[in-house]
């Protein structure tokens, strides 16, 4: 009988590879070309006593090219990050980019003044601010005690 030295780091590497082959299989770069993939940017939501406010990131997008509708209670944002064709003669291409349509509708926690929306975009953030309505702004619900 013959001793074989086990190498860890062989077992890693292989382990590694074929992770690799597994997730190759799945990229979008092997989907078709018919198939429109869509991404959800992340958001972030914060309340003060004045407003809501609302960030949203969508890096690479046109900021005139969002469509943004505010309801008192509802806020939806729709935008498209459209791809850009890059052929190569010699080699492969990867993205880990996402592109395609997206549609975010978050429902707000207070209702606000739809008219009094500011908007701004900066360095592939959107931020709305969403004034509250004057009587959400001093609502207070009196909080009665069983005992």
């Amino acid at each position: 009988m013959s001793l074989v030295h086990w190498n860890p780091a062989r077992e890693i590497d292989a382990l590694h590879r074929e992770m690799n082959r597994l997730f190759d299989a799945f990229a979008p770069t092997r989907l078709t070309s018919d198939l429109e993939l869509g991404f959800v940017p992340p958001a972030e939501l914060h309340e003060t006593d004045e407003a809501v406010i609302l960030k949203l990131e969508v890096p690479g997008i046109d900021p005139n090219a969002l469509d943004i509708e505010v309801t008192r209670d509802v806020v939806s944002i729709r935008g498209e990050r459209k791809q850009e064709t890059k052929t190569e003669e010699n080699g492969v291409t990867r993205s880990e980019f996402q592109y395609g349509q997206f549609r975010r509708t978050l429902s707000l926690p207070s209702h606000v003044d739809n008219a009094k929306v500011e908007a701004t975009y900066r360095d592939g953030l959107l931020t709305l601010t969403m004034p509250k309505l004057e009587e959400e702004r001093h609502k207070s619900i009196k909080v009665k005690i069983e005992s």
